[in-house]
């Protein structure tokens, strides 16, 4: 067994780190391969905006000649210096069903965390706060909505050897364009939009969204405020986040919720693309984007990842709002008969039940695990 750390200038290392997990799901029907580009970029520190404040080390595991393991474990200074912690980030972890692999990549990432001062380790948990986390413990038969997480059952096991406690839970909810939704939420959306001066901004365009990106910088960072685990998103982080988004965003799906000219909440929707992507093996070019297009157009299946207010209007049955859009979303198009509301925290008990309520049913768990240095 050999651990290394990755020379991101050593092309046959980052190969390796890059293709591993086709090895490791090739007999894996429901996983999705994300997007190559995006992977390559995140390995780029000259192009990829993370390394503007932060550091990451990426770590391979070798039996002989053959890759067989990988980690990524980050120090991100924006996030530590938000909530004045002292955390290392793992991320990306990839491995065969074997120990002794598991504990040498989480070894060489442990050391280089400690080597930077860091106190903890938290994962798994990405880049930045729109990347989806966690280690899937339940939902396994089902395929992940485009840009979560996706592994092995046994992903569990090796990572709770390593010393890691369970840390936070987030669950994913299916519903159909036949749930019974109830009137009411509409009716009270209606009231408190009115009573507060709110109503719904909607895109026709690429270009209206693109040129909405600076006010979402603002409205997801002030939607933060009083909530602990994440970290202001940056200019360059939000510009490359939007260049991912409209990729494949559809912009009647894209809702903000205004109060005159401000942004004060959002609802991001966008169709699933995971069936092209698994047809594709993750690369657009030369033709995948071919296979996107048609899939944008043909998928009945949407995704709801991301919706919030700022904290002023979230009681007074502003949620009702947010209800309201999303329902709407899955039924006004005609396109789609399924959708996943992805990653809800565990701790959000009260929107948890009232989803339950109407009809979702919670169906994924995805689980962070957290351990002292």
């Amino acid at each position: 067994m050999n651990i290394l750390q990755l020379d991101l200038t050593n092309k046959r290392q980052t190969r390796d780190f890059l293709a591993l997990p086709f090895s490791i799901y090739r007999d894996t029907p429901q996983w999705t391969p994300p997007l190559q580009m995006d992977e390559r970029l995140r390995l780029n520190p000259k192009r990829f905006p993370f390394y503007k404040h932060s550091h990451a080390a990426f770590f391979l595991a070798y039996e002989g000649t053959r890759p067989i393991g990988r980690l990524a474990v980050l120090d991100n200074r924006n996030y530590n210096e938000y909530n004045h912690e002292s955390t290392a980030f793992f991320y990306l972890f990839e491995c065969e069903d074997n120990l002794e692999a598991a504990a040498g990549l989480f070894g060489a990432g442990i050391a280089w965390a400690r080597a930077r001062g860091l106190t903890k380790i938290l994962g798994p948990k990405g880049f930045t706060p729109m990347d989806g986390f966690g280690l899937l413990v339940k939902g396994f038969e089902h395929r992940p909505a485009f840009g979560l997480p996706y592994n092995p059952e046994y992903y569990i096991r090796l990572i709770e050897a390593q010393g890691f406690q369970p840390h936070r839970d987030a669950v994913s909810g299916y519903m159909d364009k036949n749930i019974s939704f109830p009137p009411r939420i509409h009716e009270l959306a209606e009231r408190v939009a009115s009573r507060r001066g709110l109503r719904i901004a909607r895109y026709e365009k690429r270009s209206d969204l693109r040129a909405l990106v600076p006010q979402l910088k603002e409205l997801y960072n002030n939607a933060l405020r009083g909530t602990a685990g994440n970290a202001p998103l940056t200019d360059d982080e939000v510009k490359a986040l939007a260049d991912q988004l409209l990729w494949f965003a559809d912009p009647k799906l894209i809702k903000i919720v205004m109060k005159g000219n401000e942004p004060v909440g959002f609802l991001m929707a966008y169709p699933d693309i995971s069936a092209a992507l698994q047809k594709t093996r993750g690369r657009l070019f030369p033709f995948g984007w071919l296979a996107l297009l048609r899939e944008l157009r043909r998928t009945d299946f949407l995704n709801i990842n991301g919706a919030g207010l700022v904290p002023e209007y979230r009681g007074s049955g502003g949620t009702a709002i947010l209800y309201s859009e999303i329902f709407k979303s899955v039924v006004e198009s005609g396109q789609f008969r399924h959708a996943e509301v992805v990653q809800i925290g565990v701790e959000n008990e009260n929107m948890q039940r009232e989803m339950e309520n109407f009809g979702v049913d919670f169906y994924k768990v995805h689980r962070t695990y957290i351990r002292e240095l």
